[in-house]
C-alpha cells in the first residue's frame, strides 16, 4: 500500500510517498521563510498553495508512480498554524475525491514521534519532542500518548529563535545561537524553571535579552542560554524515565538537530545505562514522510474518514489522539543492578538505606535514607553545583516546616550542602503509584481527601511541593500518607503557583492512572476547598485555567505572538 502525505503546520510544506513496509519513496521539503521577523501565518499560508501542485509532482516523479497508483492520502490536520492546515487538508481532499482513494488527517506530534520509531527501531521509549512549535515529554501508556510533561509558556525552539532575533542573528535563529554558543567562556546564570516535568523558558529568555542589551557578550550569552535552557529539557525528560521506568529516550523535532543536546541527552542515557535514539535530521524537522507513515499506521486499523470529516484542529493535543497500532508497550527491561543499599535511583538523586548506627551514631537504632543529589555530568559545572547545594537545602527547611504545617513528612536528621546530601528517616511502605489502582472505592476516595487536605496545608502556610506526583506519596502498611521529595518545591504565596501545582497533579494522575483520574482529581479539589477555606476557589480556578492555556493556541488569534513561531 502507497501513501502520499502532505505535512504543512508552519514554515514547512512536505510532501513524502511512503509505503506500508515502512520504505521512504520519495521525500520533498519546501520551507518558507519570511524576509523579518518569524513566521506570518497568511504568507507562509501562500506559499504553500504556490508550492504545492510542483511538490507533489516532484514526490510522485521521484517515487516513480503515478497519481492514480496511490492507495491512500494523509494530511497533517493539527496542532499548528490554522491557514497552513487548511492549505494542506483542501488539498488532501481534492486528490482523494479526485481519486476515489481513503483518506486520513494525521496528528503532527504523534507523527514526529512515529517516523522517529520507524527509523531508529525504537521500541517503547521516553520522547523528548522539541521544536519551534512544541516542547513536550511523551510516553505511550494504554493506547494513547501521554504527556507527562510540557512548557507551560513557549516552546524551546520559539525561546531561542526568539532570542537571535532580539540579538540581530541572521535566521534560522537556533542554528545561529549554536554556533555562537561554541566560542561562549563564561556561564552567566539564568532563571531555571523546572515545575515537575513541566518548564518554563520565558524567564530565561527575557533575562538573556535583558543582558544583550546591557552589553553582556553575545558568545556568553548564547553559550548560556543554551545550557539553561537544555539542561531544563535534559532534566525533565530523565524524570520521566525515571517515573515510567522505560529503557529507551527518543529525541524528535526541528530542535534535535542541535548537536548540544544531542550531547547532553547522551550523557544523561549513558549514566542511566539507555540509548538515545535520534532519527536523521531531515527526518527531525518536518517533513511529509512522517504524515504518510502515521497515515498507513492510522488506515490500517482502521481510523480513516469521509472527506466531509476531513477537517483541521488547531488545538488538537497529542493525548487526545487515540493509538490502536500500539495496544500494549513494550515489556520494559530490567533496571540495571545498583549496590545493595540502593532503594531508588530517581532523576536528580540516589535514596539508599542504611542502619542510623552507620551513619549518624553509634548508639543509634533503626533505618535512615540517604539522599545524595548526584552531580549531572551534562549540566556545566556552575549550574550542576548550585542546584544540588541549594535543592538539598531548601528541601530540608521545606520537610520541616511541611511537617509543622500538619503534613506527615520524614523527618531530616542531617544536612550537607558541600555534598549534596540529606540524612532522613525511612518510611517504610508502598509509593501510591503502586498502590492507588489496588484499593477498594471508599479506600481510594479516602487517599485522595487526605491528599487535597495535605495540599492545602501547604499552600497554606506558603509551601508549594512542585512535584506532587503519586510516586512521592508513601502509604504505610497502617494506612497512614507520607508526602516525600521536595526537591523542586518553593515558599510563595503566588496564586498561579499554587494553580500549577494542583496542575502537575492532575497531570500526573492523567498520565499514570488514566482511568481513575478525573474521580479522584475531584475528590482531592473537593477536600482542598474544604480545608483551605477563603481563597481555595480562586486557586481551583487557576489551575484549571492553566489546564486549559495548552500550547495549541490558535495563533492568529495571539496578536504579535503569531511572528514567534510555530
Amino acid at each position: 500500500m502507497l501513501c502520499l502525505g502532505l505535512e504543512g503546520t508552519a514554515h514547512t510544506l512536505g510532501v513524502a510517498v511512503v509505503s506500508s513496509e515502512g520504505r521512504i519513496l520519495s521525500h520533498v521539503a519546501r520551507v518558507y521563510r519570511p524576509e523579518k521577523g518569524g513566521i506570518h501565518p497568511r504568507e507562509a499560508a501562500r506559499f504553500h498553495v504556490s508550492q504545492l501542485r510542483p511538490a507533489v509532482e516532484e514526490a510522485l516523479e521521484r517515487a516513480g508512480v503515478r497519481l492514480g497508483d496511490l492507495d491512500l492520502f494523509s494530511f497533517s490536520a493539527g496542532p499548528g498554524l490554522g491557514p497552513c492546515l487548511r492549505v494542506v487538508a483542501t488539498a488532501a481532499r481534492a486528490l482523494a475525491v479526485m481519486t476515489g482513494k481513503p483518506l486520513v488527517g494525521v496528528n503532527h506530534c504523534v507523527a514526529h514521534v512515529e517516523i522517529g520509531r520507524l527509523l531508529t527501531g525504537a521500541r517503547d521509549p521516553v520522547t523528548l519532542y522539541v521544536s519551534g512549535g512544541n516542547t513536550q515529554v511523551i510516553a505511550f501508556e494504554e493506547g494513547r500518548y501521554r504527556v507527562f510533561g510540557e512548557t507551560l509558556d513557549i516552546p524551546v525552539g520559539n525561546c531561542l529563535d526568539v532570542f537571535a532575533r532580539e540579538a540581530g542573528l541572521p535566521p534560522p535563529g537556533g542554528p545561529a545561537v549554536e554556533r555562537l554558543a561554541r566560542e561562549g567562556r563564561r556561564y552567566l546564570p539564568l532563571p531555571y524553571v523546572v515545575k515537575g516535568m513541566d518548564l518554563s523558558f520565558s524567564g530565561p529568555l527575557t533575562e538573556a535579552v535583558r543582558r544583550y542589551r546591557q552589553g553582556e557578550d553575545l558568545r556568553d550569552l548564547c553559550f548560556s542560554l543554551q545550557e539553561t535552557v537544555f539542561a531544563a529539557l535534559v532534566e525533565v525528560t530523565e524524570r520521566a524515565v525515571a517515573h515510567t521506568e522505560k529503557g529507551e529516550v527518543l529525541l524528535v523535532g526541528g530542535v534535535a538537530s542541535n548537536l548540544r543536546l544531542r550531547e547532553m541527552l547522551g550523557e544523561m542515557c549513558r549514566a542511566r545505562g539507555i540509548p538515545l535514539l535520534v532519527p536523521p535530521q531531515e527526518f527531525c524537522a518536518d517533513n511529509g514522510a512522517m504524515i504518510a507513515w502515521t497515515g498507513l499506521l492510522a488506515h490500517l486499523h482502521g481510523l480513516s474518514m469521509r472527506v466531509e470529516e476531513a477537517v483541521v484542529r488547531q488545538r488538537w493535543r497529542t493525548d487526545e489522539v487515540e493509538v490502536p497500532w500500539r495496544v500494549e508497550a513494550a515489556e520494559r527491561p530490567p533496571s540495571p543492578p545498583g549496590p545493595p543499599t540502593l532503594l531508588k535511583r530517581g532523576a536528580e538523586a540516589e535514596l539508599h538505606l542504611r542502619g542510623f548506627a552507620e551513619v549518624l551514631h553509634p548508639l543509634g537504632e533503626g533505618r535512615v535514607v540517604v539522599k545524595h543529589r548526584v552531580p549531572k555530568g551534562y549540566r556545566v559545572r556552575e549550574l550542576d553545583l548550585l542546584l544540588r547545594g541549594s535543592r538539598t537545602c531548601l528541601e530540608a527547611r521545606l520537610l520541616s516546616d511541611a511537617k509543622s504545617a500538619g503534613v506527615p513528612t520524614p523527618p531530616v536528621y542531617e544536612v550537607d550542602r558541600e555534598n549534596a546530601r540529606l540524612v532522613m528517616e525511612y518510611v517504610e511502605g508502598r509509593t501510591l503509584r503502586e498502590a492507588l489502582e489496588e484499593m477498594g472505592e471508599e479506600e481510594r476516595r479516602r487517599i485522595c481527601r487526605t491528599i487535597g487536605r495535605y495540599l492545602a496545608r501547604l499552600h497554606r502556610r506558603g509551601i508549594v511541593h512542585g512535584d506532587l506526583t503519586t510516586s512521592n506519596l508513601i502509604l504505610s502498611p497502617r494506612g497512614e500518607l507520607y508526602v516525600v521529595d521536595f526537591g523542586l518545591g518553593e515558599y510563595t504565596p503566588s496564586v498561579e503557583a499554587r494553580g500549577v501545582d494542583l496542575h502537575l497533579l492532575r497531570r500526573a494522575l492523567q498520565s499514570v492512572h488514566f482511568r481513575l483520574a478525573e474521580e479522584a482529581y475531584r475528590e482531592i479539589c473537593s477536600a482542598y476547598l474544604r480545608e483551605f477555606g477563603r481563597g481555595g476557589g480562586e486557586i481551583l480556578r487557576r489551575a484549571e485555567e492553566i489546564g486549559k492555556r495548552g500550547r495549541y493556541v490558535g495563533r492568529e488569534e495571539r496578536g504579535a505572538g503569531v511572528r514567534d513561531g510555530k
